[in-house]
């Protein structure tokens, strides 16, 4: 009788975990190929990118990026006015589908506090662009804590928090050095990844800027007292390590990027931990969890997670967060990846790439 029960209980492992490897297998032949574009896009001559470390697509399929002009070797940049090549693109330049430069603005202003360390570009569902502050040489000062928002054109609108008044993660007013940020249509509301320093996702008015709420890794308090060094096994930390990026899909679930404890994390629209999965958990090198996108069926079926430390970007079947594919390797020719940034996903599903340090680019991987 027991040697019966034996065989049973074994019996139905094999058969579990050969329906997982069914699933598994399934999973990778349905997730989509991609090839790189190798000739997008289509830079105007005169000028030369920089770290370009923020990308989104609009409505229209045009894809802007936010790049560093600052970010620029000298060896670079033309010493005399009258060179062919090559001076600074502009902070902020969109490119219709086909690569196309359409136009191109930003930079310091009496009316706003540009960021220092030009980070993230979002696009919101109304054509507003709204820009960030994080992560370059200025890091260490701590001092870039504000948000803006301008109309496509790059009339100013808004700025929420202010440089150099950060009072910590929990300061309803400033933040500091935010990462990422996206407005969900449903609510009209504006999720920032806030991030760099501070230890939170904070949501706000998107009109208004006023505060709504904030919350912490599995919905906690956020504390800036908390270890922050990386756990590679065993219970994921109880804090946020680099909050770094921040997507709503269209069924009302927050996806957060925790950079540097390579994983991201699921919440409802109010803050509610739903679950997380860990991103190639052992590897030590920049953080894997980056940013976040959809492919754009309704359902949106696909995530495309960033992930600089390995230099993929990885395909996961959105419900069950099981891997379906990734593509990417770390390395300078064209479709791999030096410092992997950002990624974003247009209307029939190609997927665009931003890289930073020594990267300095934006590619286009069309869907096959």
């Amino acid at each position: 009788m027991q040697k019966a029960v034996v065989f049973v209980v074994v019996l139905c492992g094999l058969w579990t975990s050969e329906r997982f490897v069914e699933r598994a297998a399934q999973a990778q032949r349905r997730a989509p190929s991609f090839q790189v574009d190798p000739a997008w896009p289509k830079m105007p001559k005169q000028w030369i990118l920089g770290q370009v470390s923020g990308l989104d697509v609009d409505a229209r399929d045009h894809v802007w990026i936010i790049q560093r002009p600052w970010s620029l070797n000298d060896d670079e940049k033309a010493k005399n006015p009258d060179a062919v090549c090559c001076t600074a693109a502009p902070p902020v330049m969109e490119f219709d589908a086909a690569g196309n430069y359409v136009q191109g603005w930003g930079g310091e202003s009496a009316d706003y506090e540009w960021p220092k360390d030009e980070h993230t570009i979002h696009v919101d569902y109304k054509g507003n662009v709204w820009i960030s502050s994080a992560g370059g040489p200025r890091l260490r000062e701590r001092t870039e804590n504000q948000i803006l928002k301008f109309t496509q054109a790059g009339r100013f609108l808004l700025q929420v928090g202010r440089r150099g008044k950060s009072k910590g993660s929990l300061d309803t007013d400033n933040f500091n050095n935010a990462a990422d940020i996206y407005v969900y249509p449903k609510t009209n509301e504006v999720f920032v990844a806030d991030g760099y320093v501070n230890r939170r996702v904070i949501v706000l008015d998107a009109d208004t800027g006023k505060f709504k709420r904030m919350w912490g890794a599995y919905g906690n308090v956020p504390d800036d007292a908390a270890p922050n060094k990386l756990t590679d096994e065993g219970p994921g930390p109880q804090q946020f390590n680099l909050v770094h990026g921040v997507r709503v899909s269209n069924d009302g679930l927050v996806y957060v990027a925790d950079r540097m404890n390579n994983r991201m994390q699921v919440f409802t629209v109010d803050g509610t931990f739903q679950r997380e999965i860990f991103v190639e958990r052992k590897t030590k090198l920049l953080g894997t969890s980056f940013s976040v996108a959809f492919s754009p069926d309704a359902a949106q079926q696909y995530l495309y997670l960033a992930d600089a430390g390995t230099g993929h970007v990885h395909i996961y079947d959105r419900k069950t967060l099981e891997e379906a594919g990734s593509f990417g390797r770390i390395g300078r020719y064209a479709g791999e990846f030096i410092f992997l940034h950002n990624v974003a996903v247009d209307s029939t599903g190609n997927v665009y790439t931003a890289e930073v340090g020594s990267g300095r680019r934006v590619q286009k991987f069309l869907r096959r």
